[in-house]
């Protein structure tokens, strides 16, 4: 009888430590697909975490369009962001500028496909562009992307680079997807008199919050087993836990007017989260949403209106 209790109990422990085992090579899978410059070979497309659907005709139009802007004669910038990481960036100027945006592209985009689309707007708007490519990606240093825990701090060199070569401007942030959150987190790092606005388009509300979603919602995984192995990871790669910053801390304590967008049918960042971020805001605000749009496809789907309500936001706050 004690054999077999011995037994049953060295079974229970073996099982115990194989799901341990189980759980953490996962988290160290999920942790690298979320944070490491180079996406790991078993996952074979985005689709399958964002939960979008391919659209052919959009994903046509950002092509065309990205492929458009990289052929514009744009000026590359390097700049020393937070930690010493080189950035990159690619500047685009018209002959009488009114006002210079800093537009950081989404988790795994680039600065040509995630604004290409709005680009030619922004150019016949008299707005110049700097379109920086963060850190962790594309041409930007960094091992990792960090979901605006770092990102946050190199806007903040941006703008001290922006302020210098246009000392007379109005500055304008604007991000897309994980760009938004990393515009909106540095909304109370003291940003200067110089920023007029933050423009937000399907921003998250906190990477710990974003990661729930996509792996509760759309990889049907329980992120209660992971969240304890994410966040040391987290900590380990990027100096932070998942938790240790939100947008929303942020915008209580920013009074930088700021223009909310999100499609109502988001499937990666859910709308729910900007209209937290819309509620925790303590400055001016605005909130333009479109109806069946679905994750940074707000400007295709209503071109006409997303103009509209960003020309009235520089109308106001150049």
């Amino acid at each position: 009888m004690q054999i077999s209790v011995i037994v049953f109990l060295l079974c229970i422990s073996l099982m115990i430590l194989l799901v341990g085992l189980i759980i953490g090579l996962s988290a160290r899978l999920l942790t690298s697909i979320a944070l490491d410059r180079t996406m790991p070979r078993i996952i074979k497309r985005k689709g399958a975490i964002s939960g979008i659907r391919d659209n052919e005709e959009f994903s046509s139009e950002l092509i065309e369009k990205g492929r458009g802007l990289e052929e514009r004669a744009t000026e590359t910038v390097e700049i020393s962001g937070h930690g010493g990481i080189r950035l990159t960036g690619h500047l685009l100027v018209p002959q009488e500028p009114r006002r210079v945006i800093i537009a950081l592209h989404g988790w795994r985009g680039s600065w040509s496909r995630d604004f290409g689309i709005v680009s030619d707007f922004w150019y016949s708007s008299s707005s110049a562009v700097i379109y920086a490519e963060q850190r962790g990606q594309r041409g930007s240093g960094g091992d990792f992307i960090t979901f605006g825990l770092l990102e946050r701090l190199d806007v903040i060199e941006w703008v001290r680079w922006t302020a210098k070569r246009f000392c007379d401007l109005p500055i304008y942030l604007c991000g897309v997807s994980m760009g938004a959150s990393s515009v909106l987190m540095s909304a109370d790092l003291g940003l200067p008199g110089s920023v007029h606005g933050i423009i937000a388009d399907s921003g998250f509300t906190s990477p710990d919050e974003i990661w729930k979603y996509v792996l509760t919602k759309n990889l049907r995984l329980p992120y209660s087993l992971y969240k304890r192995a994410a966040n040391r990871l987290c900590r380990k790669k990027t100096g932070f836990a998942a938790n240790a910053c939100s947008t929303l801390n942020s915008l209580e304590n920013s009074n930088v007017p700021v223009l909310f967008i999100h499609g109502t049918d988001d499937s990666f960042v859910p709308v729910e989260m900007t209209y937290r971020n819309y509620e925790a805001c303590r400055g001016p605000k605005r909130l333009f949403l479109v109806p069946g749009a679905n994750h940074c496809m707000s400007y295709y789907v209503d071109k006409s209106g997303y103009e509209t309500e960003m020309a009235k936001f520089w109308e106001d706050y150049d």
